[in-house]
């Protein structure tokens, strides 16, 4: 191994970027729901979320920037061989939360309990429509990437960018309607499975834009890390499959 191989090896697997993620994921989840949910603590349970939300997204930040400037390719096969890996993992989170919702849905007398009120069904079909749109414009503009056209894949980029805002505007205008109408949190059973699901996978495409963000800004430098943009690609992909699951059980269910 040349003496410039290995000191890019040692570079990058001493990243501190991975613990700071790590620790910003542990204040931004369990502490944060332990909080909230088992010791009745709002205060902490926001306390929790301002530190755990800002570490998570600069980790993500300073983690993807350090791939995206690693110009000599040393680390690029390893982000698409380590994303399946990481999907997996996170469908299995999934899984959990889908199986609790199952057994609380087949399990009651009567659904949705009282104090539900009648759910908005044209908002989630527009944020199906939003998320689908996103998924292929991505796509093109790895396509795009691929080919050599920097300008097209930044368009594509950008544009995948404004609509994960924009499905994120969407959620949070649903989750203000439904906190108006006195249906939050802790109203039944429904609203704790609805607003846990549907936050979990929200979480998830805050991370998702969080990544392009990361992606772009190198990218109008003129520094492009294909294998970061396709691993990208492969986790924003699997966000909007996961959606199809939260908006045909959730929603219409």
């Amino acid at each position: 191994m040349s003496e410039h191989s290995l000191e890019h090896e040692l570079r990058w697997h001493t990243s501190y970027w991975p613990l700071l993620l790590s620790v910003g994921i542990l204040f931004l989840a369990p502490l944060a729901f332990t909080f909230y949910f088992v010791y009745n603590k709002p205060f902490l349970a926001i306390v929790s979320l301002g530190v755990g939300a800002p570490l998570t997204l600069i980790s993500i930040a300073g983690w993807v920037k350090e791939g995206m400037e690693d110009i000599h390719g040393y680390g690029e096969g390893l982000s698409v061989w380590a994303m399946p890996f990481f999907i997996v993992a996170e469908a299995l989170l999934f899984v959990g939360f889908f199986a609790a919702y199952w057994v609380m849905r087949l399990s009651a007398p009567v659904w949705p309990p009282a104090g539900t009120p009648e759910m908005p069904l044209l908002v989630p079909i527009v944020m199906t429509i939003i998320l689908v749109s996103s998924s292929i414009t991505i796509h093109i503009g790895e396509k795009r990437l691929e080919e050599g056209d920097n300008s097209g894949f930044l368009t594509w980029l950008g544009v995948t960018l404004v609509l994960g805002i924009l499905f994120l505007a969407f959620s949070a205008f649903e989750w203000t309607e439904l906190f108006h109408e006195g249906f939050n949190f802790k109203t039944n059973a429904y609203s704790t499975a609805f607003f846990s699901i549907t936050g979990f996978h929200a979480s998830h495409v805050l991370v998702g834009v969080g990544i392009f963000l990361c992606v772009l800004l190198p990218a109008l430098a003129g520094r492009t890390n294909v294998a970061f943009v396709r691993s990208a690609s492969m986790y924003w992909h699997f966000v909007d499959i996961v959606w199809f699951f939260v908006v045909s059980q959730i929603y219409f269910w």
